[in-house]
């Protein structure tokens, strides 16, 4: 059996904070989260009052406060959401689970190892309900997608555990708007509301070989999840987290947030946790002086631990702030080899090519003889006589 856990409106939880986002809800203020700067004008996520008054996730800015003049844009803290979304994710594994993580709020598990430890399912849920120690909503059925079915069905006190028969049945009666959740069928929304599809059933019932001839790839996998088939889960591998963070003050932008990055690249080499490893992928991360936040995931061409390096690649990137910043952050997400290995390997590919180099070089003088290989040798560049410039020289070991 496979676990969803889904955290409703995740991201504007953790942008208001989790005690104003409690009073805004029972004062009943429509509340959603603004566009990323430079990004186009959509809303983000959106409050229970907001959608009731008719506006949705992704509309656009202007038609959002239109229908709702009363709205209130709250700025996205991505940082914050990484930060608290890690936290669940490792509360979750905290009591045995292999995890996959979805878009943040929404995480999967199989159930099947931790039953032995829990005693049921009912059990395994109650226990990864403590784990989070916040209200979650939770379904278990056969396959991924009958399970985030289940739990955005179901109430945060409750759990819907389905079988097999039980979950094929129940999840022909679901919306089809389900499949708004997976990337490669969101797309189909929109054509199967003009085709007057509303259900998982009528959508199975057109057939697996009418989508695909209509909608390719995807409508092949929109009729499998219908039918309730899906691929396994893919769990994350564990991994270890370093990062270091520093207030910038007065240091905001320009060449005084660049000091402080590389003040705090210093730090992170400098960790004893880091045993010699080098760095392959790395967060950026702001937080902003006006409010919110702004996260850049840096994968480095090679593995490096050379903070020059390193600096001139996040330089780059640090361009991007979209305002000035209060405080900076860097982690690390990757670790390559260490350096004494990753030496080795280089020092090795030197020695190879020049052996190729030289047997290519003798592979020449035999054919062609002495003079087949030679290298050209500036004497007097600066000279008008074109013979002084450059000699030719035999090829020498």
């Amino acid at each position: 059996m496979v676990a969803c856990v889904y955290l409703p409106r995740f991201e504007l939880v953790v942008a208001a904070g989790e005690e104003s986002i409690a009073q805004q809800s029972l004062a009943g203020r429509p509340l959603a989260l603004a566009p990323p700067a430079g990004a186009e004008q959509r809303v983000g996520e959106v409050s229970g009052a907001a959608e009731a008054c008719g506006v949705a996730r992704g509309m656009l800015l202007g038609e959002a406060l239109a229908r709702c003049p009363e709205l209130v844009l709250l700025p996205g803290d991505p940082v914050r959401v990484a930060e608290a979304w890690e936290l669940a994710l490792c509360a979750l594994e905290s009591i045995g689970a292999a995890v996959e993580p979805g878009e943040p709020g929404l995480a999967y598990f199989d159930t099947r190892g931790l039953r032995g430890l829990y005693g049921s399912e009912t059990a395994t849920i109650a226990a990864a309900r403590r784990a989070l120690g916040r209200p979650a909503r939770v379904g278990a059925a056969p396959t991924r997608f009958c399970a985030l079915a289940a739990a955005l069905a179901t109430r945060s006190r409750r759990a819907l555990v389905l079988d097999g028969p039980q979950a094929r049945r129940w999840l022909s009666g679901r919306p089809v708007a389900l499949l708004g959740f997976r990337e490669e069928t969101a797309m189909l929304l929109e054509p199967l509301a003009r085709l007057g599809v509303r259900t998982l059933g009528e959508l199975e019932r057109i057939g697996r070989a009418a989508l695909a001839d209509r909608f390719g790839a995807a409508g092949v996998l929109a009729h499998g999840l219908a039918r309730g088939e899906d691929s396994p889960l893919r769990v994350r591998a564990p991994r270890e987290r370093l990062q270091v963070s520093m207030e910038v003050g007065d240091a905001s932008s320009g060449i005084a947030l660049k000091r402080v990055l590389g003040v705090l690249v210093g730090r992170l080499l400098a960790q004893p946790e880091r045993r010699g490893r080098t760095f392959r992928a790395v967060t950026l991360s702001a937080r902003l002086v006006a409010g919110g936040g702004w996260r850049e995931r840096v994968v480095f061409r090679q593995s490096l631990n050379d903070p020059e390096r390193i600096l001139l690649a996040l330089s780059l990137r640090l361009e991007l702030l979209p305002a000035p910043a209060g405080m900076l952050g860097l982690a690390v997400e990757r670790f390559g080899p260490p350096s004494g290995d990753q030496g080795a390997l280089l020092e090795q590919d030197r020695a190879s090519r020049r052996a190729r180099l030289r047997e290519a070089i003798a592979q020449a003088r035999a054919v062609a003889g002495a003079d087949a290989a030679l290298r050209a040798i500036f004497i007097d560049p600066d000279s008008r006589v074109p013979e002084r410039r450059v000699v030719l020289a035999p090829v020498t070991e």
